[in-house]
C-alpha cells in the first residue's frame, strides 16, 4: 500500500511540474496604422518592426499596458494595447487608411468606444437619419445640430494625434 502512495505522489508531483499545454491562444489584430513591435514594453523601447493594420498577433503575456505577442513572420516583441483588438478590422477599414478618429478609437482595449468605416464616413456626412431624427424629436435647436454637424465633420491627421498623445503622455506613452 505505501507503494501505491508513493506511486500517485511521483504521478501528481509529475503532472504539476510539466507544462501545460496551450489552448486556444488568444489572436489579437493590429488596429492602427502606426504600430510599432517594441524590443521591450516602453514607448521608448527599440522598435523591432513596423506592423501594418490587419496584422495578425499571438497574445503570449501581458505587462501593465503592453502585450507581448508573436507576429506572423515569428518575431516577437512587445506592442502597447491600444494598437491592437480581438476583432479583426473590415477590410474597408484596413484599405480605407484610418484618416480622423476612426483608427484612433477602434482598438482600444477596456473600452466600449468603436469607430468603423460607416461610423467615420457617416460622421464626414453629419448627424445620421435616425440622430437627425430624434433631435427634431426631441426640439434640439437647429443652432446645436449644425454645431454638432461641424464638430463631426473635422478631421485629425495620425501624426498630430501622435504629437498630442506625446506631448500629454497619454497612452503608449504615459509614464
Amino acid at each position: 500500500m505505501k507503494c501505491f502512495y508513493v506511486f500517485l505522489t511521483f504521478l501528481f508531483i509529475t503532472a504539476a511540474a510539466a507544462p501545460l499545454p496551450a489552448f486556444g491562444a488568444t489572436t489579437l489584430y493590429v488596429t492602427s496604422d502606426s504600430a510599432e513591435l517594441k524590443a521591450e514594453s516602453s514607448s521608448s523601447a527599440e522598435t523591432i518592426a513596423e506592423l501594418k493594420r490587419g496584422a495578425e498577433l499571438t497574445l503570449e503575456t501581458t505587462e501593465g499596458r503592453w502585450y507581448r505577442v508573436t507576429a506572423e513572420n515569428g518575431r516577437t516583441g512587445w506592442i502597447y494595447r491600444g494598437k491592437v483588438s480581438e476583432d479583426k478590422p473590415d477590410i474597408e477599414d484596413i484599405e480605407g487608411g484610418g484618416d480622423g478618429l476612426g483608427g484612433l478609437l477602434g482598438g482600444l482595449s477596456g473600452s466600449d468606444i468603436s469607430a468603423d468605416a460607416a461610423d467615420s464616413s457617416r460622421s464626414i456626412r453629419g448627424l445620421s437619419p435616425e440622430a437627425k431624427e430624434y433631435a427634431e424629436s426631441t426640439g434640439t435647436p437647429q443652432q446645436s445640430q449644425d454645431a454638432l454637424d461641424y464638430v463631426l465633420s473635422l478631421s485629425i491627421a495620425d501624426p498630430e494625434i501622435d504629437q498630442f498623445l506625446k506631448q500629454g503622455k497619454v497612452g503608449e506613452y504615459a509614464e
